[in-house]
């Protein structure tokens, strides 16, 4: 009994055993969450992620959400919109999991009283200031370069209370529950004062922005692939019960792997949420390839049953072989840095494999049931073909050679592609995200950074005058560089500190000269602080080293890695040696991931691409046409290339995954046109001219069909 018999014979037995499967596997889907921090991306061994790591736990954490305010007369600085202001810095103060919050209205403002170090909120009670007094905090505010630039900006137009945030990353609900505390304080400021335009940005805003643009995708692309999937299926295939089969087998396909993704514990992102469109574009090829052979055989006037069987014959191997190398090629993204890769790869090959199980075992068992028939012959698709193989086969050296020398042509394009891409645009302006923090940025202050913990070698050392004169310029180099901001560094406050300790002489806004003169003003201002607004962000424990962070505006990755490695040269050159130390922050570990993303990814594709052709070697058993198919499935991966080098020239993290999930797909077209050549060589004897056409004429159709379907799945995601 050959495979097709059983398949009809236990047709009964063979659904009800895919209902339990699918039911089963399905099952684990309760438990998929959606990942809602940007470290998801970076994998714990990734050195930019534990150099980041290890500052967040020296000093206190950097994850933020900062609430911009902008009056709409565009004064800050008058009693209702200060009064604001100490609304929210108040409020914000309850927000879950807050460690610290920061505001022009709560900034620590020093100065002299005699021999005293006066330390107080910089605006207390606003609504009882007079004009004079509020002008007076507005130059304090503008010339402080701890607010400047940060918390208000060079017009005092706009304003923000920055809220720091430490989750404790137990549950992928700890974010949304921050992210709707702040929507709501935002909703009740403009609704008690519309006076008042409110934006939300940071941090935990872009790490929601990313787990509401995953399960956004999910609820809207895969509805519309499905609806592109009947249109088409229904055009080729003219049965609604068949399409309705090849329906339910992708639903099966993407609920075993999402439900199997579950069980292993993996959560989602918009990287991997992907995966449910992808397993649906894969699964149809499956089914259309069975599907049209099956026809074929009908119109040609055998029975269901027989056609069945010899659909199944024919493409039960090539269809095994396009699943294999599909997941082959999805999971060489395991090469890759970056989780979500890894977990798209591995759902997506789960869901392929399991696509090709249906599709010759619950697929023609159902078809076997249902009362199937076929609608007249369908020539016109074939006679094109027939044509188009002849075609082909007239001028097959024009053709060879001019299609070898685009591919050359086009290919050769590929060296002007640089890596480098914009941080802030990973979303699009669909997203509030994106535009709050675009118009914070242009308005008041970036959302990009770069920290430093800076060593000054010893205990106490950063009261050393020698290493906060190396900090300072720093500082200063810093402040000079194009895109950058804003500079936070501790020499802002020591110099603020030794003037108020000589009576707010204009004179001594400079570093002390005497370490435990610098010692003691530090320690008398720590004690001065108000709990919560400590120096901890700032100084570690044993006061060896300080935290220095630059903000940057909106930068390439290519721009923040050249502005880092020109402070390491700067750093080499003109620090202490304790100092040299690289910078981290989310930029710098995005910025790091693309490229080691993409020269992993493209060993991924090479190993893969060797090991996908020792399998058509192997399986097809022809060295030659195993040798021979590196072309087809190397060529359009170059010629991608090549035009976007051409067209584009920029790429970024994300494109990494091109090479091998292409790689894979490809393989489909390749594997279908060889086998059929090869059955009509080895079966019919016929000459290779002749396999040829029979390759056109047996898979044209189904090979233009599933790449229609392939290319408007992709084009859904775009």
């Amino acid at each position: 009994m050959s495979f097709a018999e059983g398949v009809i014979r236990y047709r009964w037995w063979i659904i009800l055993s895919t209902l339990l499967l699918v039911g089963s596997a399905a099952s684990g889907g309760r438990f998929l969450g959606f990942s809602t921090d940007y470290r998801a991306f970076f994998s714990k061994e990734n050195p930019q992620l534990e150099a980041f790591e290890a500052i967040q736990n020296t000093y206190t954490k950097e994850d933020n959400l900062m609430i911009a305010l902008e009056p709409k007369n565009g004064k800050v600085f008058t009693q209702e919109m200060l009064t604001v202001v100490e609304e929210v810095t108040k409020a914000s103060w309850q927000a879950p999991y807050s460690i610290r919050v920061d505001s022009v209205t709560n900034f620590q403002h020093t100065w002299a009283n005699g021999d005293d170090l006066v330390v107080e909120d910089l605006v207390e009670n606003a609504s009882s200031l007079s004009d004079a007094e509020l002008e007076k905090k507005k130059q304090i505010a503008l010339a402080e370069p701890l607010l400047f630039k940060r918390l208000i900006n060079p017009d005092a137009s706009m304003t923000a209370v920055n809220i720091t945030i430490n989750l404790p990353q137990k549950s992928i609900m700890e974010t949304p529950e921050v992210v709707a505390f702040a929507r709501k304080l935002a909703d009740d400021v403009r609704t008690q004062h519309p006076e008042v335009n409110v934006y939300l940005t940071g941090v935990v805003f872009m790490n929601n922005a990313f787990s509401e643009a995953g399960q956004g995708d999910m609820k809207t692309l895969v509805p519309i692939m499905y609806l592109l999937v009947l249109i088409i299926m229904t055009v080729v295939l003219r049965s609604f019960l068949a399409t309705l089969a090849t329906v339910v087998l992708i639903a099966f396909s993407i609920l075993t792997g999402m439900g199997l993704a579950g069980w292993l514990g993996i959560n989602l992102t918009p990287v991997s949420a992907n995966a449910p469109t992808i397993i649906l574009t894969l699964a149809v090829a499956d089914s259309i390839h069975i599907l049209v052979t099956l026809f074929h055989e009908m119109r040609l006037g055998k029975t269901k049953h027989e056609a069945i069987k010899e659909s199944l014959r024919i493409n039960h191997q090539p269809v095994f072989i396009t699943s294999l190398t599909t997941a082959i090629g999805f999971l060489s993204l395991n090469f890759g840095d970056s989780p979500p890769f890894w977990h798209l790869g591995n759902i997506v090959a789960m869901g392929v494999m399991a696509a090709y199980v249906y599709s010759v075992f619950f697929l023609p068992a159902v078809i076997a049931v249902l009362p199937i028939k076929v609608k007249g012959k369908v020539q016109g698709r074939q006679e094109f073909f027939d044509r188009f193989a002849n075609f082909v086969i007239q001028h097959r050296k024009r053709l060879y050679w001019g299609m070898l020398a685009v591919i050359i042509l086009i290919a050769a394009q590929i060296p002007r592609i640089e890596i480098d891409e914009k941080f802030n645009e990973y979303f699009d302006t669909r997203y509030q995200f994106r535009n709050d923090n675009d118009y914070v940025e242009a308005k008041l202050t970036g959302f990009e950074s770069i920290s430093y913990s800076l060593s000054a070698g010893e205990s106490g050392g950063v009261s050393n005058p020698e290493y906060l004169a190396k900090l300072e310029q720093f500082a200063e180099w810093y402040r000079q560089q194009p895109g950058v901001m804003y500079v936070s560094t501790l020499t802002d406050t020591m110099k603020r500190l030794n003037k108020n300790m000589h009576y707010d002489e204009e004179s001594y806004y400079r570093i002390p000269d005497n370490r435990e003169l610098a010692a003691q003003y530090l320690l008398l201002y720590e004690l001065s602080l108000p709990f919560g607004l400590d120096l901890n962000n700032q100084i570690n424990i044993d006061k060896s080293s300080t935290r220095f962070t630059a903000v940057l505006e909106s930068v390439s990755t290519r721009e923040a890695l050249d502005l880092e490695n020109s402070a390491q040269a700067w750093l080499k050159e003109n620090g202490l040696p304790s100092m040299v130390t690289h910078g981290a922050s989310p930029l710098i570990m995005f910025s790091h991931i693309a490229k080691r993303n993409l020269k992993s990814m493209m060993t991924g594709a090479f190993l893969a691409l060797l090991l996908i052709s020792v399998i058509l070697m192997v399986i097809l058993r022809s060295f030659k046409i195993g040798s021979i198919s590196i072309i087809p499935n190397m060529g359009p991966i170059l010629m991608t290339f090549g035009m976007w080098g051409l067209i584009f020239q920029q790429i970024g993290f994300a494109v990494a995954v091109v090479a091998p999930v292409a790689l894979g797909i490809i393989v489909d077209d390749t594997v279908h046109f060889l086998s059929k050549y090869l059955r009509a060589r080895r079966e019919q004897n016929k000459s290779p001219a002749d396999a040829v056409r029979y390759s056109f004429h047996t898979v044209g159709t189904a090979l233009w069909v599933t790449s229609m379907i392939l290319v408007d799945g992709f084009l859904v995601i775009s």
